[in-house]
């Protein structure tokens, strides 16, 4: 047992003192304790099998399905159009929607999502970001306190209260707490938080979706080099493929995009949802075996001389095609296909090559639009490529990725990854990752399957429906965070074992429960609370759950009150910028020092602690 102690003293002050990786130390810690024989393999690995890790793994994959498919970048688009130009109203619309979204997807993955649209938001309100990027955090923090998976610190203390024989929480029972205190903490940040928050100017404003498409087409002279035609009946060339057609040959044109004829619909997402497809359609790359038909729009990219040459020698009808950042947008992005600059580099085996050549369209499949040298914009035809040379190219995000891999002939510019999170489109991916989402939670409310099992029906579901792939998949987890949980895992077993927990246990008890319940409660929060702000809150419920579970059950009362305790106060982790993820996500782009934390999260805990010494009581009583 005194090994055991010391071995977790150590990993605490690695934690608190931060020049190794927290999940470096979880592993080392773990380690330690099977080398001085305290756990046996199975112990030890144990924390790698264990359903907990595993859920929060599928999460993640849950998460990204629903940003890939442009989901939670619609809701955040929601979100900031509800609030206008008030600074009171987007305090209160941000911090609300950031709770309901972290109670579904990960924290982590709200702030991600969010952050670029509340620091554009900022400066459209005459505001600074430092103003909104902590009460982004931290409701983040508190939103995850209103379902199971809103936290992996639910997830650990239902589990904890499940392996020991009790019945866990039930799905929305943490929002019986976790609903007052997003509350709570709304109407703090709105009154007395919005004077404690910084004034921080930062320089940098973020690059938001239209802004990126609108440079790309200023450097590659797209503005005027794009429009829209309408394929008579009476054409040529219906029912010819575009390899018969020859546009390109004959007038240096490519063709972007095809669309179907419009028709009549209702957007049931609202007008600020982009509808760029006349269904649903997906949007697949033109090709040469692509057969045009009548009535169809096509999206071509040529000299406007060539455009208009074209369009009268085969009855084309020209359409209006708005150059400005939001049509540019919707016209060269979908959830299907992207733009990336790709930079053909010293080693490339395309030095020397032209386009046609070396097959590069086909090869990727991907549409090269235009060739830059230099400033100088160069003809694609008879090209051939050299180091230097930049091309932008459209296709799948899949293609796109895939010539971000061939790091030996390209580098792939900027971050078409990102910019692909930021399309907001209705397309089947988007409904199935709803679906997906609405599937898991109705299947944990009513315990058809176990929670686990849930989880992962919805991140099959996802792969299976196309809402990402399976190395998007794996990218998604958040593998420090895993392994940092399944690490940590057997330092609790550790702990029973050996009778520290027994130890602890009994020391809570012998010193706060000779009191009464409530001291003890109050103790537990403390004692939570201080321990999150120096160390993961999640390696923290691993280690103070089942301590706090057997301190119930030695003074003979429910552990669930002192449960629900654990959670919030290791979610109230607010007073450093390593208390959590989310903290430490906000803290270059609001430029916040570590004292700022301190200032608003101290007021914030005290009065989370307050109302769970209130609250919690009432709903689970000792």
């Amino acid at each position: 047992m005194i090994i055991t102690f010391i071995i977790l003293a150590i990993t605490i002050l690695l934690f608190i003192f931060g020049k190794w990786r927290s999940d470096l130390v979880a592993v080392m810690s773990l380690l330690a304790l099977f080398l001085f024989g305290i756990l046996n393999v199975s112990e030890t690995l144990a924390g790698f099998s264990n359903s907990t890790v595993i859920m929060i793994g599928a999460l993640f994959i849950v998460g990204e399905g629903l940003s890939r498919t442009g989901v939670t970048k619609w809701i955040s688009d929601q979100i900031i159009n509800l609030a206008g130009s008030s600074k009171t109203r987007l305090i209160v619309v941000l911090m609300l929607g950031t709770g309901l979204l972290s109670a579904f997807i990960s924290n982590t993955g709200t702030v991600a999502t969010l952050l670029p649209a509340v620091v554009a938001a900022a400066w459209q309100v005459g505001s600074l970001p430092s103003k909104f990027l902590i009460p982004l955090a931290f409701s983040a923090n508190t939103g995850g306190m209103l379902t199971l998976t809103g936290t992996p610190l639910n997830i650990i203390v239902a589990d904890t209260l499940s392996a020991a024989g009790y019945a866990p929480f039930g799905y929305f029972e943490f929002a019986l707490i976790g609903a007052p205190l997003l509350a709570a903490a709304i109407i703090f940040m709105v009154t007395l938080g919005q004077r404690l928050l910084p004034q921080h100017k930062t320089t940098e404003k973020p690059v938001d979706l239209e802004k990126a498409v609108s440079e790309l087409a200023d450097s590659f002279h797209l503005h005027n080099k794009l429009a829209r035609l309408q394929i008579s009946p009476d054409s040529k060339l219906v029912g010819k493929t575009l390899a018969e057609a020859a546009l390109g040959r004959d007038y240096g044109l490519t063709v972007l995009r095809i669309d179907e004829p419009p028709v009549e619909h209702v957007n049931p997402l609202g007008q600020s949802a982009k509808l760029v497809r006349q269904s649903l359609h997906e949007e697949e790359l033109p090709g040469p075996k692509t057969i045009l038909q009548a009535a169809e729009i096509l999206l071509v990219k040529a000299n406007p001389r060539a455009i208009e040459n074209m369009a009268q020698r085969y009855g084309l009808q020209p359409l209006t095609l708005e150059t400005d950042d939001a049509e540019l947008a919707d016209v060269l992005l979908s959830h299907e296909i992207g733009l990336a600059e790709v930079l053909i580099t010293p080693r490339s085996a395309y030095n020397g090559q032209t386009i046609l050549d070396s097959r590069f369209s086909e090869k990727y499949n991907v549409q090269v639009v235009s060739i830059r040298q230099g400033n100088k914009i160069v003809p694609r035809r008879g090209k051939r490529m050299a180091f230097g040379d930049v091309l932008l190219v459209r296709g799948d995000w899949e293609a796109i990725e895939l010539l971000r891999n061939e790091s030996r002939n390209f580098v792939v510019l900027g971050s078409p990854d990102d910019i692909s999170r930021q399309v907001v489109e209705i397309s089947p991916q988007s409904i199935i990752a709803v679906v997906a989402l609405i599937g898991m939670v109705v299947l944990m409310v009513t315990g058809v399957v176990p929670a686990v099992i849930a989880t992962m029906i919805a991140a099959a579901v996802m792969i299976l429906g196309r809402c990402m792939n399976m190395e998007q998949a794996y990218r998604a987890i958040n593998w420090q965070s895993v392994v940092l949980l399944a690490a940590m895992i057997p330092m609790s077993t550790a702990l029973a074992v050996t009778g520290g927990a027994q130890l602890l246990a009994d020391s809570l008890v012998n010193t706060l429960g000779v009191i009464g319940p409530m001291a003890l409660m109050a103790g537990v929060f403390l004692l939570t609370t201080a321990f999150s702000q120096v160390i993961s809150n999640t390696a923290t419920t691993v280690l103070v759950a089942p301590i706090v579970l057997q301190s119930a059950e030695v003074l003979g009362i429910s552990p669930y009150p002192l449960m629900m305790t654990v959670v919030v106060a290791a979610s109230a982790a607010f007073l450093t910028p390593i208390a959590s993820p989310t903290n430490t996500m906000v803290m270059t782009p609001g430029g916040y020092a570590f004292k700022d934390y301190i200032k608003v999260g101290l007021p914030l805990v005290l009065l989370f602690f307050v109302l769970s010494m209130l609250i919690i009581p009432i709903f689970w009583p000792f």
